[in-house]
């Protein structure tokens, strides 16, 4: 896998160099399923495992990049999003000569299903409360991240994925997590994680944030407004985003507030550099 820079306004484009470049905008339209992972699929095409890179790539203020891949199927790495955001900062984060735009919320949209909710809602910033109740040895967790105050890099990234020892044959059987192992997650037997420590204490609640992230990303531009999630997931992430979407009337484009620091024109974010996938592992 590669990134490389893309001009201002492109957004994140996936594309496959094994099949003559053909590319994927990164947007809620071309969502094809989500259940461990979200996938994306244009024309027969698919990506999947998109969320970690599409989290980290908003988390850092990336807006324009093309992915470059020979498969179908991300890197997992090691379950987070930390190696990417090592990656990027190795490299640079460069500004183009254009205003950045978000979307801001003017009306809640929700979705719900059954003791399942996830929210947006009008407010300043990207703020994000996210509260999860899963079987022991979890149980019940939940945290909030501004992401204006610059945090993913050090609060969200670091998070990686998680599952049950218990479930691994059945989801073996069923053609899922197939490289999946106690170098690229948490794996959680009946006392706890058999692969600690734990990055956080609370490391599954800020994982599924990361994941959230990463499914917003599908509305093609950062979001501006307050998210809340209950025991939400994939499918309810994309599902927001397309109501989101579908409803011109609940938000309008707007400019994302220029930093102190950078010129006024000079305020969308890219890699300074192509990124190759030896310098994602060995990040």
């Amino acid at each position: 896998m590669r990134l490389l820079p893309a001009p201002a306004g492109s957004g994140i484009v996936f594309r496959r160099t094994d099949l003559d470049n053909f590319e994927i905008p990164a947007t809620g339209r071309n969502v094809a399923k989500v259940s461990y992972a979200t996938s994306l699929m244009r024309q027969g095409v698919l990506i999947s495992t998109t969320e970690h890179l599409l989290s980290a790539l908003i988390g850092m203020g990336v807006d324009n990049v093309i992915v470059e891949l020979d498969n179908l199927e991300l890197p997992i790495l090691d379950g987070s999003s930390l190696p990417y955001v090592r990656a990027f900062l190795s490299v640079g984060i460069r500004s183009q000569r254009r205003r950045r735009e978000s979307i801001r919320v003017l009306r809640a949209v929700e979705v719900r299903e059954g003791n399942k909710f996830i929210g947006v809602y009008p407010g300043s910033g990207y703020k994000i409360r996210y509260t999860i109740d899963f079987p022991a040895p979890i149980g019940k967790q939940h945290t909030s991240v501004d992401l204006a105050a610059d945090t993913y890099g050090s609060a969200i990234a670091p998070a990686r994925t998680f599952g049950y020892k218990a479930d691994e044959k059945r989801l073996r059987d069923m053609g899922l997590i197939r490289g999946a192992g106690p170098q690229n997650a948490i794996i959680l037997g009946a006392r706890g994680p058999e692969n600690g420590p734990l990055r956080f204490a609370n490391e599954y609640v800020r994982h599924k944030i990361l994941d959230l992230i990463g499914d917003l990303a599908l509305a093609g531009r950062r979001i501006e407004g307050h998210v809340v999630a209950v025991r939400a997931g994939h499918a309810m992430h994309t599902a927001l985003v397309q109501r989101l979407l579908k409803d011109r009337a609940t938000w309008e484009l707007a400019h994302i507030p220029v930093k102190e620091s950078a010129a006024e024109e000079e305020v969308e974010a890219t890699p300074a550099g192509a990124l190759s996938a030896p310098a994602l592992m060995g990040a």
